[in-house]
């Protein structure tokens, strides 16, 4: 288990680093979610990308999460349509600008932009897209890691700019080039994978922190209960009809 106890450890120091250096950043995310819940609006939340889906999937209809969250889960993108059919959209020009316009986004509205390395094409188009419409944006991606790759690179939007340099906010997951942190003697490859732990981090550290603020403003923001405890489909009852219709994917 050696292995494993170097990836704990790593994971670890990541997210020690992003506390150290990302709270300023985290705590004005959290306060910007927090003006949206205040006017009853919801929040987006995309992550373009096979495995920046799952950041967005994260705090979706969560136990324990925000209900104004509003994952943004556009087919193009996930997985489970094809891995392969995955990485070609989202290096697709024009395919996050479509994806921003049929969700309908405006001025006024918030949108969280999940990339692991911040480069690719619907991402970057999203935030163009988004800045575009007046629509107030957050950036979770590795600043270290678009500014590391070769502005030629094929995944990258035609425009070569990285996805830190258009938001309006930037919360830095660190993530290495690469992506995975440990390394097999006898094998090229490193394994184990970080930016999943880190995105995972970071969107339940603004939604926290987040419902923290509504609370201390005498608030109570309506939060998902497990369905799987007793009580919880009747909690979340409570609230779906408010949420339903608005929310594209609940």
């Amino acid at each position: 288990m050696e292995l494993t106890v170097k990836y704990q450890e790593e994971i670890n120091q990541f997210l020690s680093e992003i506390l150290r250096t990302e709270k300023e950043n985290i705590l004005n995310s959290a306060q910007w979610v927090t003006e949206q819940i205040k006017q009853d609006k919801i929040f987006y939340v995309f992550g373009p990308g096979g495995h920046s889906n799952l950041a967005s999937q994260e705090i979706f209809y969560r136990a324990g999460g925000l209900m104004h969250a509003n994952a943004i889960l556009d087919e193009g993108t996930l997985l489970s349509n094809g891995a392969l059919r995955s990485s070609a959209m989202e290096r697709m020009p024009g395919y996050g600008r479509m994806v921003i316009n049929d969700n309908h986004l405006d001025e006024g509205d918030l949108l969280i932009i999940i990339n692991a390395y911040g480069i690719n094409s619907a991402a970057i188009g999203a935030a163009l897209e988004a800045k575009e419409r007046g629509v107030r944006t957050i950036g979770i991606c590795s600043v270290q890691h678009a500014e590391h790759t070769p502005v030629d690179h094929p995944a990258r939007h035609p425009s070569k700019y990285n996805l830190f340099e258009l938001t309006d906010l930037t919360i830095d997951s660190k993530v290495k080039e690469g992506d995975a942190v440990i390394q097999i003697e006898g094998l090229e490859q490193k394994v184990g994978a970080i930016s999943t732990f880190v995105n995972a981090f970071i969107m339940n550290a603004i939604c926290m922190e987040a419902t923290q603020m509504l609370v201390r403003d005498n608030l109570q923001p309506p939060i998902w209960k497990s369905s799987n405890i007793p009580g919880g489909d009747e909690w979340n009852q409570k609230y779906i009809h408010k949420f339903k219709g608005i929310i594209k994917k609940l």
